[in-house]
């Protein structure tokens, strides 16, 4: 005789609980956490990188999403402000519960993001920061695809031939971005025999920068090199107009967005050159030519202005990158995305995008490569480097 178990009515209802959750999960969308300034001193960039994360994420939803599921950009803005960034970071991380972050776009927004990583063990794609401290600390979730200050100084480094720079001056946003970046780039300076003049620093808020210009204009540097971002730029090209300050000025960390700069600041941004990490107005520059073109097109396409592309771009190779990780890993999980991001390989605007390991062993975080270019303002318009 046969025996059969009749289960029970409890066990049953479990049983089918249990199955319906995890048929809803499978159906839910994958949440990716991104913050950005969308307010405050760094609007404008923040709003660009959102915006080129958000064509990212239509595009693969189109291909299908991630692991058969759509992905959610659940975008937090951090005001500019450090300490928002790191409650807007616990947010997402314990409310929405997103196992993995993109952001924070400036320096001291990121460092200041970064102590939630470690507590709540979920990885961030830093698509922007470039201080050095973020990934020589020791922080294990860090994973960024930006070049720090050293690696964008010694791409400079390339043509500091051509400039003939015999004594350089700087100017400088006092925070972890502004003050990184005159470290590095005066040790390269030194490095090639070349003079480090003033080191001046400005609030990323200030208005008003003839003080530290008028300094400037008494120095016999020949060069001027900025690093802020570019409504304080604006400003610095204006007010170093009104002052009659002749010099050579170059700006550093890839965000002054040049045909933004030409709009505003008008005549009195001739003659500067800006170190850029993608060149739109020449797609063929990049890594992947058909893909920067049809990147392009889709933002006109939204009506978006043109000067963005050198940010925005930085919002979608960062978020194409958190996907390639999501597939790698096979599960939304952040353990599992974590693992993942260091066997990502995959080709973005600004380059090709692998991670090398940084920082204290046994605490590395992860560092990726993109090109570097210096272009210039001529007579209103931007030219770029043929190669």
């Amino acid at each position: 005789m046969t025996k059969r178990t009749i289960a029970k009515p409890g066990f049953t209802a479990v049983l089918l609980t249990g199955m319906l959750a995890t048929a809803l999960s499978a159906q839910q969308p994958i949440k990716i956490g991104v913050i950005q300034p969308l307010t405050g001193a760094f609007a404008a960039s923040g709003t660009y990188v959102t915006n080129g994360a958000r064509i990212a994420a239509d595009e693969i939803n189109a291909q299908g999403g991630v692991l058969g599921r759509k992905i959610e950009l659940v975008v937090e803005d951090n005001k500019s402000n450090p300490t928002e960034a790191a409650a807007v970071a616990e947010k997402l991380i314990v409310r929405d519960k997103v196992p993995v972050l993109m952001g924070a776009w400036g320096s001291s927004l990121t460092l200041a993001a970064m102590p939630k990583l470690m507590e709540y063990q979920i990885p961030m794609l830093v698509e922007t920061s470039s201080s050095d401290k973020i990934t020589t600390i020791g922080n294990p979730f860090v994973f960024r695809i930006s070049p720090p200050s050293s690696v964008e100084a010694i791409g400079f480094a390339k043509v500091i031939d051509q400039l003939k720079i015999a004594k350089a001056d700087f100017l400088v946003v006092s925070n972890d971005w502004g003050l990184g970046t005159a470290d590095q780039f005066g040790k390269m300076f030194k490095a090639h025999n070349i003079t480090v003049g003033l080191v001046e620093t400005m609030a990323q808020n200030a208005q008003d920068m003839s003080a530290q210009l008028s300094k400037i204009k008494g120095s016999d540097a020949d060069t001027l090199i900025v690093t802020t971002a570019v409504e304080q730029l604006t400003l610095i090209f204006k007010q170093a107009a009104a002052l009659g300050l002749k010099r050579r000025i170059i700006t550093t960390g890839g965000s002054q967005v040049p045909d933004q700069l030409i709009e505003q600041a008008g005549g009195a941004a001739n003659g500067s050159s800006h170190i850029a990490f993608f060149a739109p107005w020449n797609p063929e520059l990049s890594a992947d030519p058909a893909r920067a073109r049809g990147f392009i097109a889709e933002w006109k396409k939204r009506g978006y202005p043109f000067a963005g592309l050198t940010e925005s771009f930085r919002g979608y190779d960062g978020i194409r990158t958190i996907a390639a990780a999501i597939t790698k890993a096979g599960k939304p999980e952040a353990g599992a995305i974590r693992e993942a991001f260091w066997n990502v390989e995959l080709t973005g605007l600004g380059g090709k995008i692998k991670f090398a390991k940084v920082g204290p062993a046994g605490k590395e975080s992860g560092q990726s490569v993109c090109n570097v270019y210096l272009v210039r303002i001529e007579n209103g318009r931007v030219v770029v480097p043929k190669g």
